[in-house]
């Protein structure tokens, strides 16, 4: 019985320390198999506690009274399927009819604390199929990103979603994307994870640094055209306007539309074409946007005109050519000009760190999830990398990026140096990357002549 004690006086010390320490490894040795049986003993009454179930139908209830028997009880969703993760749990419940998928979303919070978990999230899987997902810790207080993750072509995981899924960057789903945030909100590292994820993959990187290129300079060797002024920037775009109308004429020339060929062959962009003749896409990064908006005088103000109306075109015509945007900057407003607006509303894809304003998180989710305006600019300081992600769909959830330093970055950067495709449109932008010197021994440490 002693024995016995200290075992059990020893399992909880260690399942106390993994839970403030290690709160994932606790989670796969203890809380799922505590969480699992949490759920399933108290579903039922948990379920009629939130109003997420249904009276019994009718003709049970007349056949109850003709055979004496008792009145059956209200009925809760189905449990289809309940799978562990290594962040919670996931349970897909079939409803009953009559009820909702927003039934389940309004009750998230009741459900969280009925059932002892960290967060819960629900999404219609197909009409009558709820998916419920719940995390047993907070995943965003340690980013852990899985070993694997589901990667195809421009479809690169970034960050990892508050409900322990991964979030991925799509650029065949979402083309273009804006990505706000302050100084020090973590936007920077968000920007190095997605060129990290880019990297392996065969796409040219563009970028447009107007700091002087203080951040993707040092990620040279793997882009392969580079602007660090708005002199420089304008030109550029200007390039990538004239590679996009190349393009297209080469999709024109491909189409194949012919009475002897059936119309799925016909290309329209260019995944529709074959791989010896499809172009390399393209993927721009704007670090600063406001600094390509703002003027001073009469001819910068052309030049911000000029500049603006390339991105707008970009952003309008470019997806079909394999050009894809991600604009980025502490500040977005109407106030940078005219053009924004138009530029805003064809960027899809929505990241918003830390904001100081909420005019800019008016500009970032306004007029796609007006909820996700609060969530923006209520991001804590000290919590660094968090950010609300959504899209044009409505939906919205927090997401954060691991911390990837300045010199992982580079490191992968250079490793991927020679999947840098040398595009001719943009060969007087290709930075020019030094090789490193090569270390002389001195005359001390060389060796004594006779």
């Amino acid at each position: 019985m002693t024995a016995f004690t200290v075992a059990l006086v020893l399992v909880v010390a260690a399942a106390g320390l993994l839970r403030w320490r290690r709160p994932a490894w606790y989670w796969l040795a203890f809380g799922v198999t505590l969480a699992a049986l949490r759920v399933l003993v108290r579903y039922r009454s948990v379920m009629d506690a939130c109003g997420l179930t249904v009276p019994p139908a009718r003709w049970r209830l007349s056949l109850a009274r003709a055979t004496n028997r008792p009145i059956p009880e209200p009925r809760p969703p189905r449990i289809r399927r309940l799978r562990p993760t290594r962040t919670g749990l996931v349970l897909r419940l079939k409803l009953r009819p009559g009820q909702d998928v927003f039934d389940i979303a309004a009750a998230s919070d009741r459900l969280r604390h009925s059932f002892s978990m960290f967060g819960v999230t629900s999404r219609e899987v197909r009409s009558g199929v709820v998916e419920v997902r719940m995390t047993g810790y907070d995943v965003l207080k340690r980013v852990q990103m899985p070993a694997e993750t589901e990667t195809r072509a421009m479809r690169v995981p970034v960050a990892l979603r508050e409900d322990g899924a991964v979030h991925y960057r799509d650029y065949r789903a979402i083309p273009h994307a804006l990505t706000l945030g302050a100084t020090e909100s973590g936007k920077s590292v968000y920007q190095r994870n997605l060129v990290a994820g880019l990297a392996p993959l065969d796409v040219a990187l563009v970028g447009i640094d107007c700091k002087q290129g203080v951040e993707l300079f040092p990620l040279a060797r793997r882009f392969s055209a580079l602007a660090d002024s708005p002199d420089t920037a304008a030109e550029l775009l200007d390039a990538l306007v004239a590679r996009m109308a190349d393009v297209y004429r080469l999709i024109r020339t491909q189409q194949r539309i012919t009475v002897d060929v059936t119309d799925a062959e016909i290309a329209a962009d260019i995944w529709d074409l074959p791989d010896e003749l499809r172009p390399t896409p393209v993927v721009v990064l704007v670090d600063e946007v406001a600094e390509l908006a703002l003027y001073a005088t009469k001819e910068e103000e052309k030049r911000r005109d000029r500049i603006v109306t390339a991105l707008v075109r970009l952003a309008q015509l470019g997806r079909a050519a394999g050009i894809y945007l991600e604009i980025c900057g502490q500040r977005f407003g109407s106030e940078l000009g005219k053009g924004i607006t138009m530029l805003r509303a064809q960027l899809t894809g929505r990241t918003a760190h830390r904001l100081n304003d909420e005019t800019s998180a008016n500009m970032a989710f306004g007029d796609i999830a007006p909820d996700a305006v609060l969530a923006a600019i209520q991001i804590p300081a000290e919590l660094r990398g968090l950010a609300i992600a959504g899209d044009a769909s409505g939906g919205w959830y927090r997401i954060r990026a691991p911390h990837t330093s300045l010199r992982q970055a580079v490191n992968l950067c250079n490793r991927y140096a020679d999947r840098t495709p040398d595009l001719p449109e943009l060969a007087p932008f290709r930075p020019t990357t030094g090789t490193a010197t090569e270390l002389v021994p001195s005359a001390k440490a060389s060796p004594a002549t006779a």
